[in-house]
């Protein structure tokens, strides 16, 4: 069979530059399509603004149509959602109902933390991953291999709140090895030396990263492992086998260097897993990221939040795609047609 010619080194560019303007576009619709779906549940779910559901039947009537006012909501749907998106083409995303701040002020102070969360968990479970699939992929059919996928698959069928929640009471309650909850220690923290506070950060970190990366770990090792077997049974890996190369150096400077492409995908699908466990996550743990701030936002029905945490969970989602697949199709031009 003819194997399809890739675009002429010259022509590679011009390619790739209009792979990433399509890409583009369709990343920009579905941001739109978020905050329109987002916009129309947050405001078509039963509630008021500022209430939880358990005040919903204490709530001074005359103060909640006085909120209504206060923000439009007493406007027709249409009226909101069409207020809303000019202001958001502005760069004006509102005021939050129960914080009365700024929503882009609240959203600046959170995103750096989960930032931080969704980096730390990335990075363990790229590098755990990584390393068992090929310890699984040297030992493949061996029940190493088979005790290690029973493994990795228990930790991907596991609930993200459930295992938090284990982590949380053995080795914060029982053992006390590590802070329970918070992204700080109260009052000690502005004490601390430089130093000090970035230690004090980590310890609050553990916990909640390596419930999010042992997920993850589990996906990437399972998808990493066969991509390498392929690999290891190519014909690049069977010469380098030929050339008296030891098997350690096979897999670790050919195969795996050749199966690490995929990950460039894997790494912009694994945004959308990170924010949806970010929200569980950080509710267990009481990290003050983006996640806790939209689960108190849908709690309260604080719609300006609601939105802009949709707005930006789909912008990341679609900018983590757009990236992996440029990145992939400049690896392969041949995918940039």
């Amino acid at each position: 069979m003819e194997r399809r010619a890739g675009p002429a080194p010259a022509a590679r560019p011009v390619a790739l530059a209009a792979f990433a303007v399509r890409r583009l576009g369709a990343a920009a619709l579905t941001i739109f399509l978020v905050v329109t779906i987002t916009f129309g549940l947050a405001h078509l779910a039963p509630g008021e603004p500022m209430l939880a559901d358990a005040e919903r039947l204490h709530a001074d009537p005359a103060r909640v149509s006085r909120v209504r006012t206060e923000f439009g909501l007493d406007r027709p749907l249409a009226a909101q959602y069409a207020m809303y998106v000019g202001n958001a083409l502005r760069g004006n995303l509102g005021e939050s109902f129960t914080m009365r701040r700024p929503v882009t002020a609240v959203l600046m102070e959170r995103l750096p933390r989960t930032a931080l969360l969704a980096g730390a968990s990335l990075l363990v479970a790229f590098v755990l991953g990584i390393a068992l699939a090929a310890v699984q992929a040297s030992r493949a059919g061996s029940w190493e291999d088979g005790a290690l996928s029973a493994v990795t698959l228990v930790f991907y069928s596991t609930p993200t709140f459930w295992l938090g929640l284990v982590l949380l009471v053995v080795f914060g309650q029982w053992l006390g090895w590590l802070p329970v909850g918070g992204m700080t220690t109260a009052v000690e923290h502005a004490r601390m030396s430089a130093m000090g506070r970035m230690m004090d950060v980590g310890r609050h970190l553990v916990l909640p990263a390596i419930t999010l990366a042992l997920v993850q770990t589990a996906e990437i090792a399972r998808y990493q492992r066969g991509a390498l077997v392929d690999a290891l049974g190519s014909e690049f890996v069977r010469a380098a086998r030929a050339r008296g190369l030891s098997a350690w150096a096979v897999l670790v400077r050919h195969a795996l260097r050749s199966a690490l492409a995929p990950l460039v995908t894997l790494a912009g699908m694994s945004v959308p897993a990170l924010l949806a466990g970010s929200v569980l996550v950080e509710s267990v743990f009481g990290w003050p990221g983006m996640g806790r701030l939209t689960y108190d936002a849908i709690v309260t029905r604080d719609y300006n939040l609601i939105l802009a945490a949709g707005l930006v969970s789909g912008a990341l989602v679609a900018l983590g795609s757009l990236a992996a697949d440029i990145a992939a199709h400049a690896l392969d031009p041949r995918t940039t047609q």
